[in-house]
This record gives C-alpha cells, sequence and structure tokens, in this order.
C-alpha cells in the first residue's frame, strides 16, 4: 500500500508513522523546519501508549512521489480549493483521498439521498472550488478522535485518543475502506468503518462547533473551558442548537450533551486546533464549523442564535489574524 500524507502536521504526521510502522509505503509532505527535522530524525512520536520513531520518506516535492494508493489529507479545510498543484501529482484512477477534517465536509450530501442529495453546500464548496480540485468521488470520510500536537519540529506529542473512524459517501463497505483500515490497526490505531459516517461527524462536531471557536476567543484550555460556568453554559446551548440541525438532517448522534462535556473535560488542559492556529498566527479553519452549521439550519429551517452570535465575533477574529 503506498500512502501519502497531505499535510504532514500534528495529525497527519502521527498517522504516517503509525502506517509507516505497519510497513505500508508511506511519503510524508510538509514544508520548512518540520521537514529539515523529518528528514534528518523521521518522526519522533511521545505517546503515553509508547515512544517510538519512524523514518518514512519526507518531502516538499509530491513530484517526487507519484500516484498512491490513498492520499490522507491532513491540510486545515481552509486549504482544500488551492491544494491542486500538491495534490494532482499524487493521483491515479483509483486513488482515495482521505479527508481527516473538522466540521462539515465538501462531500457532505454527495450520494446522501433524500430532498438534499448533490446539494452544494456553499460555506465549505463555495463556487465548486472545492470538488474540482477534491472530486467527491474520491473521498473517503475520516473523522478524528486524536488529540495531538507538535512539540517541536519533528516531534508530535500524542496526548489521547487513537480512532480514526472513516466511512464512505454512500454508506457502502468498499474494499478500499477495509483496506486502509487493516492497514490503520496494524500501525495499533483503531480505525473502524463506520455504515453512516454522517451521525460521526455530528459527533465530533458537537464539540468543535463549541469548543474551537470559544477556545480562541478565551485562549483557553478545554478543562478551563469546562469548568467557567457561563463558558460551559454557552457551549451546552451551541451543543443543543447543533443537535437540532443534525436531528433535521436524519442524523442521530446517540450521545448526551453531558456525556460529551464528561468528554472534553477529561482531555485537561488541552489547547484545541483553533487555539493552536490562532497562537501560531494561522488562518482559522471556522467556515467547515461554524458557517456551514449556519447554513444548513437555513435549508433544514432551524433556529440557531447563538451559534451564529458566535460565528459573527469568531469570525472577526478570523479576518483580524489574517489581515
Amino acid at each position: 500500500m503506498k500512502v501519502a500524507v497531505l499535510g504532514a502536521g500534528a495529525i497527519g504526521a502521527y498517522v504516517g508513522a503509525a502506517l509507516h510502522r505497519a510497513g505500508a509505503d508511506v511519503h510524508l509532505i510538509a514544508r520548512g523546519p518540520h521537514l529539515a527535522a523529518m528528514r534528518r530524525n523521521g518522526v519522533q512520536v511521545l505517546s503515553p501508549r509508547g515512544d517510538f520513531t519512524a523514518h518514512a520518506h519526507a518531502t516538499d516535492n509530491p513530484q517526487e512521489i507519484g500516484p498512491v494508493d490513498y492520499v490522507f489529507l491532513g491540510l486545515k479545510a481552509n486549504s482544500y480549493a488551492a491544494c491542486g498543484p500538491l495534490i494532482e501529482p499524487l493521483l491515479n484512477d483509483t486513488t482515495a483521498v482521505i479527508a481527516a477534517q473538522n466540521g462539515i465536509p465538501w462531500w457532505y450530501f454527495h450520494h446522501h439521498g433524500g430532498p438534499h442529495d448533490g446539494q452544494r453546500i456553499e460555506s465549505v464548496d463555495p463556487g465548486g472550488a472545492v470538488s474540482a480540485v477534491l472530486a467527491p468521488e474520491r473521498a473517503i470520510g475520516c473523522v478524528v478522535y486524536a488529540a495531538t500536537e507538535l512539540e517541536g519540529p519533528g516531534v508530535v506529542r500524542h496526548l489521547e485518543g487513537t480512532r480514526f473512524s472513516i466511512g464512505e459517501p454512500d454508506r457502502s463497505a468498499s474494499e478500499r475502506c477495509h483496506a486502509f483500515s487493516e492497514a490503520m490497526q496494524a500501525g495499533g490505531l483503531k480505525c473502524p468503518v463506520e455504515k453512516d459516517l454522517r451521525n460521526d461527524i455530528w459527533l465530533k462536531l458537537l464539540g468543535n462547533i463549541s469548543f474551537n471557536p470559544i477556545s480562541a476567543l478565551a485562549r483557553a484550555t478545554m478543562r478551563q473551558m469546562c469548568h467557567h460556568g457561563g463558558t460551559r453554559q454557552v457551549i451546552e446551548t451551541m451543543m443543543r442548537e447543533t443537535l437540532a440541525v443534525a436531528e433535521a438532517l436524519g442524523c442521530d448522534i446517540g450521545i448526551s450533551i453531558e456525556r460529551r462535556l464528561a468528554g472534553a473535560e477529561r482531555v485537561g488542559d488541552h489547547r484545541t486546533s483553533t487555539l493552536q492556529d490562532l497562537e501560531a498566527g494561522k488562518p482559522l479553519e471556522l467556515d467547515v464549523l461554524l458557517a456551514a452549521v449556519a447554513e444548513l439550519a437555513d435549508i433544514t429551517g432551524v433556529d440557531v442564535p447563538t451559534l451564529r452570535t458566535v460565528h459573527a465575533i469568531s469570525d472577526l477574529l478570523a479576518h483580524r489574524t489574517a489581515a
């Protein structure tokens, strides 16, 4: 199995290291000091499950790699539309793209069925710009339940969780999903193939849509947000509104808000990916979270006033960060 990790940051390098340990032909695509460190010392994974180092091929030039069986996409979703020159050398007719993104994916209504089948979500696929680069037919969805951070160039700190749920947009149990799942499991990760990954998407989104923007606005960790009474109440309200949109689209998350909050609290003083991006001066990945769910609320007629308020404030922060 030949796998390219496009965007080998904290999550991408962690997955690439695990697949390399399992014997897959792994190629990590990165840049800057992080790339230089991976070339020199490999990917160093520091984990409560045991430290290890993987010396996978690392490059900033996809032309060196050529077509692969799978592209594991570790880029932020707001980079997808511009990633054409990087991903095109990696594709052949059967290459699958596994997008490990937070929030609502560009392929969400691809083979969805029902009244919204095939509908484009403008917040995540403006004018079809993402679909033009990443054909929905290539997409395998991926929901990440692992917390990692780049402790330094080439050094991934694995904090918690090893589950990477995957699934086809058309809900089929495909061979390509099962083959990738087996490789991930051989590398020590959990990778269940879900019949309808959209339920997992909303389960993960329940936390991301609330904790991520609030963490950036308050510069707070998961534990701090859970322990502050007023902030916790805002997060609970955002979760209730998100659940209402999910249910209007026929999704069953199967978990209570109280249980979701308890899980977040157990993560401790972890900084969300949005807070990490803010502190690093990177663009904030908010459209696939707040803007997309607000758009889906318009489509389904669900009232989401708190989500819209937090979106307005965090969107201003995102624009100020990008300026």
